[in-house]
C-alpha cells in the first residue's frame, strides 16, 4: 500500500520544506503542498524541485495567494474564500508527501485550521520539531491537539538536533507505534546535502 503522509509543525520557520523535500527523496514520494500563501516567485514546491534536482512529480497547489500571511487573511484580500471541501488528494501510484502551511491551528479561514484540513484528508502526520526555547510547550501542545482528533501520528522529526532532555520528556508524550527521526542540522541546505542523507529513518 503507498504511503500518504502530512508534514506539519509546532510553528513557523522550522524547516518543514527541507524534512518535505528529505522524505520525499527518501520514500520516492510525489509532492504537494495544497496551499502556498506568499512567495509565489519561490514557492515550497519549487523549493522541493530544486533540493530534489527535478527528480519529483510536483503537483500544483491548490490555493497560490499573494500575500505572505496566514492563508485566511491572504484569502479574504484576494476575496477568495477557502473550504475543506475544496481540496482532494491528488491522483497517484507513487508516495506522496503533503506539506501543511505552519503549524496545526494557522487558520484556513475563519472556522477551519490545518489540523481540520489533516483530519478530512484522513491520512497521518508527521510532526517537526526544532530545538528552541519554548518547544517543549509547542511540542506538547501539537501533540495532545493530534491525540485528541484521533489523527495518526506515524513520525516525529527532531529537525537539526535536539536536547537529550528536551527529547525525552517529548518523546514520553507520543504513541507507542510513533516513529521518531533525527535530521542532521544542514550547515547549508542545498540539494548535494539533502541528497547525503539517504536514510533518515536510521539517522
Amino acid at each position: 500500500m503507498k504511503e500518504q503522509i502530512f508534514v506539519t509543525g509546532i510553528g513557523t520557520e522550522i524547516g518543514k520544506t527541507v524534512c518535505s523535500a528529505i522524505l520525499t527523496q527518501h520514500l520516492k514520494a510525489d509532492y504537494w503542498k495544497p496551499v502556498q500563501s506568499g512567495d509565489l516567485h519561490a514557492t515550497d514546491s519549487m523549493r522541493i524541485y530544486d533540493l530534489l534536482q527535478g527528480d519529483v512529480r510536483i503537483h500544483p497547489e491548490r490555493y497560490k495567494l499573494q500575500l505572505a500571511a496566514s492563508p485566511h487573511k491572504s484569502a479574504l484580500l484576494e476575496n477568495t474564500s477557502i473550504s475543506l471541501k475544496d481540496f482532494k488528494i491528488p491522483e497517484t501510484t507513487n508516495n506522496l508527501v503533503i506539506e501543511g502551511a505552519g503549524g496545526l491551528f494557522v487558520p484556513l479561514s475563519d472556522t477551519c485550521y490545518i489540523i481540520d484540513l489533516i483530519q478530512a484528508l484522513t491520512i497521518p502526520v508527521a510532526l517537526v520539531i526544532k530545538d528552541y526555547l519554548g518547544c517543549i510547550n509547542h511540542s506538547l501542545l501539537s501533540i495532545n491537539a493530534i491525540k485528541q482528533r484521533n489523527i495518526d501520528l506515524k513520525y516525529l522529526i527532531f529537525n537539526g538536533g535536539i536536547d537529550t532532555d528536551t527529547e525525552r520528556v517529548i518523546s514520553l508524550q507520543i504513541p507507542e507505534h510513533t516513529q521518531i527521526i533525527h535530521i542532521p542540522q544542514l550547515e547549508t541546505v542545498t540539494a548535494e546535502a539533502v541528497r547525503k542523507i539517504t536514510d533518515p529513518f536510521n539517522s
